[in-house]
Order: C-alpha cells, then structure tokens, then sequence
C-alpha cells in the first residue's frame, strides 16, 4: 500500500511538471497572467510556467492580418461613393510593452476589428466630404495618405500598425455613373472632331502648297519652252534669211530674175495651209495684184533684213 502511494504522488507530481509546460508557435507570443494581473511573454518555442498559478491569459499575433471594407461615403456635392478597399495591418513589434497593450486594450479581436474599420471608414468619409465627386477618381492616392496620418497615432496606442490601404474600387449612384458615361462619350468625340478638323486642315494646307508648288513649276517649264520656242523661230528665221540671201546671190550671178524665189515661196506657202489648215478657213488673195504686194512686201523684209 505505501509502495502504490507513493507511485500516485509521482505521477501527480510528473502531470503537475508537465502542465507547467507551454508550447508557444512560431508568429505568436503567449501573454501570462498571475491570479488575473500580467505577469510575463513567453516567445516561440517549449517555455514553462508556474503550474496551477501562471495562466496563458492570450496567445497574440504577430503576423500581418487584412481585412475587406465595404461603406458609402458622400460629397461635397451630395453625391454618394462606394468603396471596396483591403486593409493590410500587424503588430508594431515583439517589444514587451507593445504586446501588452494589444493583449489588453480590447475585450476581444473582433472589438479591435470593429474599432479599427470604423476609425477607418470615418477618416475616408471625413475626406471626401471636402472633396467633389468629379474629382475622387482622381485622388485615390491621396486618400490613402490622408487616413494612414489620420489612424496611425491611435494604431500606435493600441499596438498596431498600418501597413497598407488599398482602395481597389470606386463607384457612384447608376444615375452619376451614365452622366459620367456622357460626359466622357462626348470629350471623346470632341477630341476626335478637333482631331479631324486639324487632320483636314493640314491636308488642304498640303494639297494647296502641292498644287502651288505644281502650278510654280509648270509657269517656269512653260517661260523656258516659250523662251526655247522664241530661239528656234528666230534661228529658223535667220537660217532661211540666210538661204534665200544665198538663193538670190546666186540668182544674179547666173542672170535670172530673183522673184522665182518670191514665186516659190508663195506657193509653198499656199500649199503648206492647205496641207496642215486642219479644215480652218483662211481667206488670201489670189489675184495677180495680190501676189505683187506681198511679194513685194517680202523683198522689203528681205532689204531691211540685210540692211
């Protein structure tokens, strides 16, 4: 009998060892308590505690947490806003008096949960209030910034920290979201409608300054070959000066009448509109008085010509 009494004090003594043995996982601290007042951490890992006196009053996070938001806030200009945001938070740090203050400054987590995403809907409803609806799209950085100066300092008393705020969505009423469509849809066209103008202005500016530049260039071909036509006529009046003068010398040197030539000319000429007259109607005077005037109206030209 003393033999199986002494066994059970063992064994009481062995599970009252082994009661005083914490086991604390690793992202966590353990807070101990000593008849209802805090007493120490215990870190991650195998930590022991006073049996039966020591309690784990709280096991704390220290990993980062998130939590989704959804709330409605309003303008400046009535306007109501939906937002869709992330909330990324953690601990400040391991430091002994920081996680004494998260163990004991809320009832609960869902306390702390509840304080924190009011004091964050709040700064945000508090900005945009200032803020017109046409211009919150635009400020989602800012907005951001506003509420981590706004929380931070009350983060810090309770023993967190605010890493990040992420607003991933902004919307309004379906009756401002189809005036915004508008507004948008007809900017849009008025940009393509300057867009067009400045794209056919420049298109004509280029087609007149082409055709300009088309209109130059053919008035200088045409003064060149007018000055090159002008050369050939008077190189081919001087060349046929030149033969009848030669015609006629000869025509004196063997004693024959140099009106042959005066004749000749005449006829080839006669000939030579009806050949290429194209149908045209030229009137001249045939009778034998007529030729002897121009004849003789030649011979005057010729004179003056070698004069």
């Amino acid at each position: 009998m003393a033999f199986l009494a002494a066994y059970w004090w063992v064994l009481v003594i062995l599970i009252i060892i082994f009661s005083g043995l914490v086991t604390v996982n690793q992202g966590t601290i353990a807070v101990i308590t000593m008849f209802g007042k805090y007493r120490r951490i215990l870190r991650p890992g195998l930590n022991f505690k006073i049996p039966l006196i020591e309690q784990v009053y709280k096991t704390v996070s220290i990993q980062n947490r998130s939590v989704e938001l959804e709330f409605q806030a309003v303008t400046v200009d009535q306007a109501n806003v939906y937002f869709k945001s992330m909330l990324l938070y953690s601990v400040i740090n391991q430091d002994e008096e920081t996680i004494k203050n998260v163990a004991f400054k809320f009832i609960s987590d869902k306390d702390l949960m509840q304080a924190l995403i009011r004091t964050v809907e709040g700064s945000i409803r508090a900005f945009v209030a200032t803020k017109k609806q046409a211009e919150i799209l635009l400020l989602r950085r800012e907005i951001v910034e506003f509420v981590k100066e706004q929380i931070d300092h009350s983060l810090e008393d309770w023993g967190y920290h605010l890493q990040d705020l992420q607003i991933n969505d902004i919307t309004f009423d379906q009756q401002i979201m189809d005036s915004m469509s508008k507004v948008v849809a007809s900017n849009n066209l008025k940009a393509a409608a300057e867009n067009e103008g400045q794209a056919l202005l420049i298109t004509k500016t280029k087609s007149a300054e082409a055709e300009g530049n088309a209109i130059k260039i053919a008035a200088e071909a045409e003064r060149e070959a007018a000055r090159l036509r002008g050369q050939g006529v008077a190189l081919f009046r001087e060349e046929v000066a030149k033969g009848m003068s030669h015609a006629a010398e000869q025509m004196k040197q063997a004693n024959l009448d140099t009106n042959v030539i005066l004749f000749s000319m005449w006829t080839e000429a006669v000939k030579n509109f009806a050949e290429y007259g194209k149908g045209n109607v030229i009137f001249l005077d045939g009778s034998a008085d007529g030729m002897d005037r121009t004849m003789k109206q030649i011979m005057a030209m010729m004179k003056m010509k070698e004069k």
